[in-house]
C-alpha cells in the first residue's frame, strides 16, 4: 500500500510539472531590425505534433523579414503530455 501511496505521489509531481526555456538559436552580422516574426508548433508526448510549424523560415515569413538578425527559440512542457515550441525571427 505504502508503495502505491509512493507512485502515485511521483505520477502526480510529473504530471503537474512544468518548465519554460527561452534560448538563443542563432545570431547574424545584420542590424537589430525593427519586424518580429512568429512561429508555434505543440506536441503531445514528444512525438505527436497537433498543429503548427515552428521553423525559422515559416516565423520569418509571417513577420515579413528578409533579412534576419537573430533568432530566439521558447520551449514551454507540462512533461510528459505537451510540448508547444515558439521560433521568434528578428529582423528587417
Amino acid at each position: 500500500m505504502k508503495k502505491i501511496f509512493s507512485l502515485l505521489a511521483i505520477a502526480t509531481t510529473l504530471a503537474v510539472s512544468s518548465c519554460t526555456t527561452v534560448a538563443p538559436l542563432t545570431a547574424t552580422s545584420n542590424q537589430v531590425g525593427s519586424k518580429c516574426g512568429t512561429a508555434t508548433e505543440t506536441r503531445i508526448l514528444g512525438f505527436y505534433p497537433l498543429a503548427g510549424d515552428h521553423g525559422i523560415n515559416t516565423a520569418a515569413k509571417q513577420g515579413g523579414i528578409h533579412k534576419i538578425s537573430h533568432v530566439d527559440v521558447q520551449t514551454y512542457g507540462v512533461f510528459p503530455f505537451y510540448t508547444k515550441t515558439t521560433t521568434q525571427v528578428y529582423g528587417e
